[in-house]
This record gives structure tokens, C-alpha cells and sequence, in this order.
């Protein structure tokens, strides 16, 4: 959906006049029914009067199109600019532009396409706005079937009207010069190279032709986005399924099929504890469904997962359009209904109601999921719900399946490929939290290796060992040691301290912790291990867990000031301290749960609050 349109003469009028920025919020209004923000209207009046500099050229035909916030149909995503028209030897061209009022820019070390600048009334990471604009165009050059089939070239690029660019800027870092060779960055002072930059394609005026082409596409995937992510799979061992994964993939191949055949809205929920292979199973579909040319999305509210399975399945490869297909769970707030074929949703417990990066966008991640798709599929543990604001449940998903008249089917995954395929040592450690009574008091005739350590550094010593084949052993603890601001990317200054033991949380300058190589002389937490594995892992319980009368207690005011996961649980306690220490025992149980099985054949365990540790040895024995 294209917000504004209009020829180059219809926008040069309507700056000229000063009703650009009126034009385009009344159009919102009139079709998406939502107010415009003070902030976005004085960016409209500001970037587009940069534009208007910039077209401002007689060479530049007057009937060439223009398009202001063109609403790329399988996203929430706006194009702040387009430009199309016709070149020298009359093929289709469109010119894409990100524009930034950013006026400063810092580079992040490690991060892929990920820069630090001003936004949002704070200091935050955000993607590098070349690649932002690359990006875009790859999203409409793979999934627009008229692009596609009328053989429209895209020319993405970005223009920082307010930047200063400088000598070794850090906007031109090596690591970004992969995004700016396929969108270059203009910035102040380059109205001129940005004029020649579109001259280049637009040579000749197509009176919105290609604008009204554009915008009328229907969604189909691309040959390229499909050859691409099925040779990533082809051939890779870590996404090879087996026994019921097979079943339930086939399954949910056959009922997606028939959502597309007779128009009815499914949604299929799949439950399975950990290392059942939900994942592997998600990235299977994500696949073939696009090979059959579906448009389909992998979505995860939690981020490590997503990054990580990204990274194995691209390899060495660093750019590649396969990106667009890993999204975060809050896209589809505005998404009107099943505009996406399939959507599979890894880690559905983690799912939130709001959106955005104030949890102030949409009404219901889980509604806005089903209402978006044809055919949702949400793979879910709810004994991995970890925060206050986690909100997937079986029965949330039914709800909003049911408002939005969409069937819903059950699938289970039971075999454990995690834990040396042992149900018993999930069924113990349940048993040991207090999270339920199970027949498994022990861990007799068990093939797990389960150990209770008597420091933190035998633990670390045990993992650093077993760490002998890079990245298959991990050090993970509960989050109650506050993450030092200033050494979030130094190794060197240690967040955690336990007597003559001293370590750093893993650094905030990396997305993929559980598969770099240097991760082994950090600590993870609950949020950059969960939905993965391991073979083995070392567990450290803080002293929001202790053992005390007999009995498992916990303790939400001994986490650490800097974790958003009991995010208003002190505010409630206040209110209402019973349901308070209710929710609190529920998240603190289930994070320890969590980190006690993301290794498949050991976990060890030291306990700061040594009674629990002599509780578990008791139980172990």
C-alpha cells in the first residue's frame, strides 16, 4: 500500500505549498485509520524538504512517479521514498531511498549491519541504513511476483540529510562496505550525488505506471529466495529431522496446502519439551513451503535463536536476502488479514501482548499473528516461560484462534533428542524444582550426566574441558549479578563474582553467544540460550533460589537490578504480594529449568546457597 503517490511535478507542488506533510497524514488516516505522531509529521516536513532539493532538476522528468511510505504488503515496514520511471533504453526502474535525520552515528564491533545512533529519546542499535535500504529491496525484489515477472530494477540507497559526513567515518566502516556497495549512503552536502545517483535510472517519466505495478503485485517468493534457502539446508546435518519430526513436518505441510486451497484460516499448535526438535522441524517448513511458493516467515520473540539458526544455515555467507525471511514477533501490528501464507512461530511462550520498542504497539502478539496468516503454526513449552510479560499459552492461542475464526489443530513432539533422549531426567528435575510430583525421586537408570559441583570453578573447569570441540559446552547462570554498563563488550571486567571466582556475562556485542568461539570465557543467561542446545552445560543458581525448612524457595528481590524479566513484579507485590511470590516462584523455577536441560548429554550445577546444593546432591544420589 502506497500512502502517497504522485508525478515529481505533483511533490515539487505540494513542498512548494507546504501541504506535503498534511497530504500524507491525511492519507494515513484515510487508509490505515491511525493518527500521525507530532515527531513523524515534523520529519516529513524536514526530510521532504531535502527532497525537494534534491529533485529540484529539469533532467529529472516531471511525470516520473513518486511514492511517500509505500507499505511493503508482508511487513509493517514503510519505504520512506520511491522514485520510478524509465532508463535510456526504456526498461523499468525504481529507485529506492531510506531517509535519516540522524545527525550522529557510532559503529558497533561485532554486530553484523548494526550501527549506534540517537533514536527513540535514547542511545540504541539499529541496522546500518544502507543495508535498511538494501534490505527493503530485497523484500520487494522476492516476494512481488509483478517485479519479478516485468523484470523491474531496484536501486536502493540512503540519504542522512542532517550527517556530517567525515575522514574514516564510521559509517563507512569495512564491515558495512558489503551494505553500501548495494545501497550507497548519501549524507549533508551530497544533494548533488544523489540527484546523479537517481539521474543514472530514471531517464524517462512513467507517470506512476510502475508505481501502480508495484503496489498491485501479488506475494510470491521468488526462484532465487527459493534456491537459496533450500541449498542452505541441503546437505547441513544440524537440520536433518528424524522419527515424529518427520510426522509432524509432513502434517503440517498437508494441513498449510489446504489452507491455500480452500481459503480457510488453521492454526496448529505444537507442543514439545526441550530438545524435542520444534526448531529443526520450523526451519524444515520454512523451507519447503517456500519452495512450493508459499510466502512464509520464522518468527521468534526472543532474538538468539533466530540469529543463531540464521548463521548456521547462511555459513560463511554474510549477505543474503534469506535475512528477510527471520523476523521478530512484533511485525504485525498493522499486517491486514492473511497477507502471509504460513507463519511458524519458534519459542511461542515467549510470545508478548504489546509491540514495539515501549511495548506500546498492537493489541495482541498472538491475535496479530493469526489474523496475519492463513496458516499459524506455534511451537510451544509453557514451562519456558521466563518473564512477566510472556504470555503464550495453549490456551491464549485458542482464544485468539477462535476470534478469528481460524481451525485449531494439536500436534505433539515427545522423544527427547536433548538429555541423551532421557524423559526420566525431565521428569527428575521437575520432580527436584517442586515444579510438579513425578515417579523420578532419583536419577537411578538414568544415561545422563548430571553432576552437583562444590565451586563455581570446578564447573568452569568441567566446561572448559568438554569444550575441547569448540562451542559444544557452555557456562549459563541465573540472572542475579547486575551487567556492568561500561564492560558490556570487555571480556576482562567481570559481572560475576562468587569468592576467588570471577567472570564476565556474555558480551552485548554479539547476537549469536552460543556459537562464537571466544563464548567459553563468557557466562550466558536465560536470554541468549534459550531455544538452543548444547552437548553440555554448566548451571550456576543464584540466591534467588535456596533451600530452606524442607522445601525449594525463591526470592525475585535477589535477581539482578539490570534483569527486565520481573519487570513489575515488585509494583505487584505491593498490590497484591501472594500472586506476586505465585509468578515470581513460576519464572525463577522455570528459567533454572530452562538452563538445566539446553545440554543433550551433562549438565553441572553449582549452587551459591549451599543447602540446595547439598538438596541436589541428596536427590542426585
Amino acid at each position: 500500500m502506497i500512502v502517497y503517490d504522485g508525478t515529481k511535478k505533483d511533490f515539487l507542488t505540494s513542498v512548494e505549498n507546504d501541504t506535503i506533510a498534511v497530504e500524507i497524514e491525511n492519507n494515513i488516516y484515510a487508509k490505515m485509520h491511525r493518527n500521525t505522531a507530532k515527531n513523524e509529521f515534523r520529519s516529513w516536513e524536514n526530510s521532504l524538504e531535502y527532497m525537494y532539493k534534491v529533485l529540484n532538476d529539469v533532467t529529472i522528468p516531471n511525470d516520473a512517479g513518486i511514492a511517500i511510505e509505500y507499505n511493503i504488503p508482508q511487513t509493517s515496514k514503510r519505504v520512506d521514498f520511491i522514485i520510478s520511471g524509465y532508463g535510456e533504453k526504456k526498461e523499468p526502474n525504481v529507485v529506492i531511498i531510506e531517509l535519516k535525520q540522524w545527525d550522529q552515528v557510532k559503529e558497533v564491533l561485532g554486530e553484523d549491519a548494526l550501527v549506534e545512533t540517537y533514536t527513540g529519546n535514547a542511545e540504541r542499535k539499529v541496522v546500518h541504513p544502507s543495508y535498511q535500504a538494501w534490505s527493503y529491496s530485497m523484500l520487494i525484489r522476492d516476494y512481488n511476483q509483478a517485479v519479478q515477472e516485468g523484470d523491474i530494477s531496484l536501486f536502493p540507497c540512503a540519504y542522512l540529510h542532517n550527517y556530517r559526513r567525515r575522514e574514516n567515518d564510521p559509517l563507512d566502516k569495512e564491515q558495512y562496505l558489503v551494505y553500501i556497495d548495494e545501497a550507497p549512503a548519501f549524507t549533508r552536502g551530497e544533494a548533488i550525488k544523489l540527484r546523479d545517483f537517481i539521474k543514472k535510472s530514471v531517464v524517462l517519466g512513467d507517470n506512476k505506471e510502475l508505481l501502480y505495478i508495484i503496489d498491485n503485485g501479488k506475494i510470491r517468493p521468488s526462484k532465487s529466495i527459493q534456491n537459496s534457502i533450500a541449498s542452505m539446508l541441503k546437505g547441513n546435518k544440524e537440520f536433518v529431522m528424524i522419527d515424529e519430526q518427520k510426522v509432524v513436518y509432513e502434517e503440517i505441510i498437508a494441513t498449510s496446502k489446504k489452507c491455500m486451497q480452500d481459503e480457510n484460516k488453521r492454526t496448529i499448535i505444537v507442543q514439545g519439551g526441550p530438545g524435542t526438535g520444534k526448531t529443526v522441524v520450523a526451519i524444515n517448513l520454512l523451507a519447503e513451503l517456500t519452495k512450493q511458493k508459499q510466502f512464509v516467515q520464522y518468527v521468534s520473540k526472543n532474538s538468539a535463536p533466530r540469529n543463531v539458526y540464521l548463521k548456521k544455515l547462511k555459513g560463511s555467507i554474510k549477505k543474503s536476502s534469506v535475512d528477510n525471511m527471520f523476523k521478530g514477533t512484533g511485525i504485525y501490528t498493522e499486517t491486514d488479514i492473511n497477507v502471509v501464507h504460513t507463519i511458524l512461530v519458534d519459542e511461542a511462550h515467549r510470545l508478548n501482548a504489546k509491540s514495539g520498542m515501549f511495548q506500546n504497539m498492537g493489541e495482541n502478539q498472538i491475535k496479530e499473528i493469526i489474523h496475519a496468516a492463513k496458516c499459524s503454526v506455534f511451537f510451544i513449552d509453557e514451562s519456558q516461560r521466563v518473564t512477566t510479560s510472556d504470555i503464550g499459552s495453549v490456551a491464549e492461542i485458542e482464544k485468539w484462534a477462535k476470534y478469528e475464526n481460524s481451525e485449531v489443530i494439536y500436534m505433539e513432539l515427545k522423544s527427547q533428542f536433548r538429555c541423551n533422549g532421557s524423559d526420566g531426567y525431565l521428569a527428575w528435575l521437575d520432580d527436584v524444582l517442586e515444579i510438579r510430583e513425578t515417579a523420578n525421586y532419583d536419577l537411578n537408570d538414568i544415561d545422563y550426566d548430571i553432576r552437583i559441583c562444590d565451586s563455581p570453578n570446578e564447573v568452569r573447569d568441567i566446561i572448559c574441558e568438554r569444550n575441547s570441540i569448540p562451542n559444544h559446552a557452555r557456562l549459563l547462570a541465573g540472572y542475579c549479578w547486575d551487567w556492568i554498563k561500561e564492560g558490556k563488550n570487555d571480556t576482562s571486567v567481570h559481572d560475576i563474582k562468587i569468592g576467588d571466582f570471577e567472570m564476565s556475562w556474555n558480551l552485548g556485542n554479539s547476537t549469536t553467544y552460543a556459537i562464537d568461539d571466544t563464548s567459553i570465557n563468557e557466562i550466558g543467561c536465560i536470554h541468549t540460550s534459550q531455544g538452543l542446545e548444547f552437548d553440555y552445560v554448566g548451571v550456576i543458581i543464584g540466591e534467588d533460589m535456596r533451600y530452606e525448612n524442607g522445601k525449594i524457595i525463591t526470592d525475585f528481590t535477589k535477581r539482578a537490578k539490570t534483569d527486565q524479566s520481573m519487570k513489575g513484579i515488585k509494583t505487584l507485590y505491593k498490590e497484591n504480594p501472594i500472586k506476586a511470590n505465585e509468578i515470581a516462584e513460576e519464572i525463577i523455577k522455570n528459567t533454572y529449568r530452562t538452563l538445566m536441560t539446553r545440554g543433550m548429554k551433562g549438565c553441572y550445577v553449582y549452587c551459591v546457597d549451599k543447602k540446595l546444593g547439598e538438596y541436589f546432591k541428596e536427590r542426585v544420589r
